[in-house]
């Protein structure tokens, strides 16, 4: 198996900003649970709500920004951007990528 190619700089970008977006994502579930189940609080919603926003935004323009510099297909641009949409897909999409070479420091022609 060769060696795994180094991200780009973009391509670390991505993938902490598709971490990010993932975690508020979790928070925002639990903290969802927290206030429907067993009725506790509502502050985890409350606080990862907001998180998630600037999170969901980040990771958004970080991918349209990451698919310009690193010249992805438009599948793979619209697939990054849809991914933000349901609970925790980014991290998939981010590893596939990975794997892809997507996120590499290589150049394509």
């Amino acid at each position: 198996m060769p060696a795994p190619t180094p991200l780009h700089p973009m391509g670390r970008v991505f993938a902490l900003a598709a971490f990010a977006e993932a975690l508020t994502w979790a928070g925002l579930l639990v903290g969802m649970w927290l206030k429907y189940g067993p009725q506790t609080t509502e502050a985890v919603v409350w606080l990862f709500g907001r998180l998630h926003g600037v999170a969901f935004l980040v990771y958004v323009v970080v991918a349209v920004l990451a698919a310009v510099r690193l010249r992805w297909p438009w599948w793979a641009a619209v697939l990054a951007v849809l991914a933000a949409i349901p609970p925790l897909v980014t991290l998939p999409l981010e590893a596939w990528f990975k794997r892809r070479g997507l996120l590499s420091a290589r150049t394509r022609g």
